[in-house]
């Protein structure tokens, strides 16, 4: 593994965002000097916090599968993400609802499942269930360590024997046809497929490898931290802090002095100097291309993910129907990826996610009030509406979203909303997303694995890219994972989880503060 060389005592790390924060741990763990500069006012990045009038509103993902990659950060620094976060886990992790009026609950324990799914469509679906979450864990056994969680210098590093098994697996088929194989069921099979959406490509396109995002969302487990989702970069903030990590919050990086292929300090835009001996950029790869006073060539360019709208809503009440994440399906299916992803339309029969944070910790509302985010998929501006057009677009669409939710059974959701934000391709946009999407650059296979624009930087030695548009890609899990992969790059040593299971001791609860709106995620 190719690593930064010379001096890496003081690293600045630029960006306290999951990934940031994640690396920062890594190397403070390592025994380095770490320097954290945001240009927010606080920590979270994409998963941020803001107050709307009583409510406070996770502006990013609000899923969270995998905590034990969080809390291989904490442990690196001798801490436990345990000790100060207090996770509930969600049962079930998501409702399913479909345009013929039936509903499923996606739980994540087997047996739970198994039972759900012979009541919604029978036994032969049922042993089919079972059979697919089967191959999910094969699949996620062969990909995690060799091909998601490690640093790619070549593409050579793929001929491993792990590439065989995940061929045998049928890796390299199409995703829809792969869940196919399992379940007839076509409502079923979009449970195990939507997720395609968070790499960027449709399921009829996707290679069945992306099914190892399924095995995250339905088989390893979801959980919630009390507090919101910003309360785990608020942690990890703070388990930085005690372990001797400056943070520097307000502190925006205007250019990187270089001398010598090295970059010997870091400039806000207070015009203060930071010497150092490695930076990692967390940055939006515009940003760090920008910084950096290059953009990387490459054969084709670059293509992003869709982009999403999303209505934050404070309301007066609730719906029995909704759980704490629910999946609206439209009937379309085929059609709608092929509205975000080709013709740069906006759907004509959405599919939303709708969550509601309150349902496991109303005090992020006023009492007796609730909380609902509503994400709607919708074409980058690359591919569809400019970001200049939402101004116009945005207001008129949240009232089509609004429309539609009361056709689908939330009744009086629109004389319930006391509080709203709406946010489009035009705040992603303004925030330095490309392409106006907070999913940054979606996972087909040139842009996967070795193929996505890599954590070294060429002509610089000591620079290192974190974050969702670098190695592994985008969501919780693997931003966390590609602040690891970073922290290696300057240690020299791979950095993995400790051997035996994490002791997982009582939570500290803590107070929640708002931090002002960073960049949104809600991947």
């Amino acid at each position: 593994m190719r690593t930064v060389p010379g001096p890496t005592d003081h690293v600045v790390v630029v960006g306290a965002g999951l990934s940031g924060l994640a690396c920062a741990l890594h190397l403070l763990g390592a025994g380095r000097r770490v320097t954290l500069v945001e240009r927010d006012p606080g920590p979270g990045g994409r998963a941020g916090r803001v107050r709307l009038g009583g409510y406070q509103v996770d502006t990013g993902p609000t899923v969270l599968t995998m905590p034990d990659l969080a809390d291989e950060a904490f442990a690196a620094v001798g801490d436990s993400l345990h000790r100060r976060v207090e996770l509930m886990p969600l049962h079930p992790a998501y409702r399913a609802g479909f345009a013929d009026g039936t509903s499923l609950d996606v739980h994540t324990d087997g047996e739970a499942m198994e039972a759900e799914v012979r009541r919604f469509a029978g036994p032969a679906e049922a042993a089919g269930y079972r059979r697919l979450r089967a191959w999910l864990e094969r699949l996620y056994r062969v990909q995690m360590r060799r091909f998601i969680d490690t640093n790619f210098d070549s593409p050579f590093q793929l001929a491993h024997p792990d590439l065989a098994r995940l061929a045998a697996l049928g890796g390299f088929g199409r995703l829809d046809a792969r869940i196919g194989r399992f379940l007839s069921d076509r409502r079923l099979q979009r449970v195990f497929s939507f997720q395609a959406l968070y790499a960027g490509v449709a399921p009829a396109r996707a290679l069945a490898a992306y099914a190892v995002i399924a095995y995250m969302d339905t088989v390893a487990g979801v959980w919630f931290p009390k507090g919101g989702m910003h309360a785990l970069p608020r942690a990890m903030a703070d388990a930085a802090a005690a372990a001797g990590a400056e943070l520097r919050w307000s502190a925006e990086v205007s250019a990187l002095e270089r001398g010598a292929g090295r970059v010997r300090a870091v400039r806000l835009a207070s015009g203060e100097r930071i010497p150092c001996d490695a930076v990692v950029l967390t940055c939006e790869l515009p940003t760090a291309h920008r910084l950096l006073g290059r953009t990387p060539r490459r054969p084709v360019r670059l293509r992003h993910s869709p982009s999403a709208v999303i209505l934050h809503a404070g309301t007066d009440r609730t719906w029995p129907g909704l759980a704490h994440h629910t999946l609206s399906f439209g009937t379309a299916w085929e059609r709608t990826f092929d509205e975000l992803t080709r013709t740069g339309t906006l759907m004509s029969d959405p599919s939303l996610l709708i969550t509601r944070p309150t349902a496991h910790d109303p005090s992020l509302a006023p009492p007796g009030r609730h909380l609902h985010y509503v994400l709607a998929p919708c074409p980058n501006t690359d591919v569809g509406p400019s970001a200049a057009a939402w101004r116009d677009l945005g207001p008129r669409y949240r009232d089509s979203l609004v429309a539609e939710l009361e056709r689908r059974g939330l009744d009086g959701f629109a004389g319930s909303v006391r509080e709203e934000m709406l946010v489009t391709p035009l705040d992603w946009a303004a925030q330095g997303h490309a392409a106006g999407s907070p999913f940054s650059v979606s996972h087909t296979f040139a842009q996967t694995g070795p193929f996505r624009p890599r954590n070294l930087v060429r002509g610089v030695d000591n620079v290192v890219l974190a974050g969702c548009g670098t190695t592994p890609g985008v969501g919780v899990p693997t931003v966390l994972i590609s602040g690891k992969l970073a922290a290696a790059r300057v240690t020299g040593g791979a950095v993995r989880r400790p051997p035996g299971p994490r002791p997982r001791p009582a939570a500290a609860d803590l107070p929640s503060t708002p931090t002002g709106a960073g960049a949104h995620d809600p991947s």
